[in-house]
């Protein structure tokens, strides 16, 4: 399971919060807890703004100039896995532009890709498209798209999708 996640200051429910613990991470644990899954969280060499005004607009400008951020560490082979997550947090409508650092490198050809979403509103966004772009090769199947102020109360609904699509 890839995954970007962000703690600091969040837009939750209406409201800027100070999560302790990014939602999409919270996420990928329960997911790890019923499927024995593999976790790579996807870190930026440098890091994004705690204030999460400064940070959208970097993410915003990132989008802008289709940026690659550099990562703490990269990937280079998945071919031991058959079903690959990628999780991370709708912002501006797709997934943070280190994510795609991440994919444009691997092989995805004969892997099942599943897009797992969280977002305030905007559901999954173009992540679908994006991960067709992103991972050629690999089979885009149906993912999830979790509110993030209900990731606390959705422990059963990831955990039950995770039983029947990674299992």
């Amino acid at each position: 399971c890839y995954l970007f996640s962000r703690s600091g200051e969040n837009y939750v429910d209406g409201k800027i919060k100070n999560l302790s613990k990014g939602n999409t991470e919270i996420v990928a644990e329960y997911i790890q807890e019923c499927v024995d899954v593999d976790l790579f969280k996807v870190e930026t060499e440098k890091e994004y703004s705690n204030n999460y005004i400064e940070c959208i607009e970097e993410a915003k400008q990132e989008i802008q100039q289709d940026s690659r951020p550099k990562l703490k560490k990269y990937l280079s082979d998945i071919s031991e896995y058959d079903n690959i997550v990628v999780a991370g947090a709708c912002w501006w409508g797709t997934y943070p532009m280190s994510i795609f650092s991440e994919l444009e490198g691997l092989d995805f050809r004969g892997k099942n890709v599943f897009s797992i979403m969280t977002h305030e509103g905007s559901g999954f966004g173009s992540s679908k498209q994006s991960l067709m772009i992103f991972c050629k090769g690999g089979n885009v199947m149906n993912g999830l798209a979790i509110h993030g102020a209900e990731v606390q109360e959705s422990k059963k609904m990831i955990q039950k999708w995770a039983e029947e699509n990674l299992k």
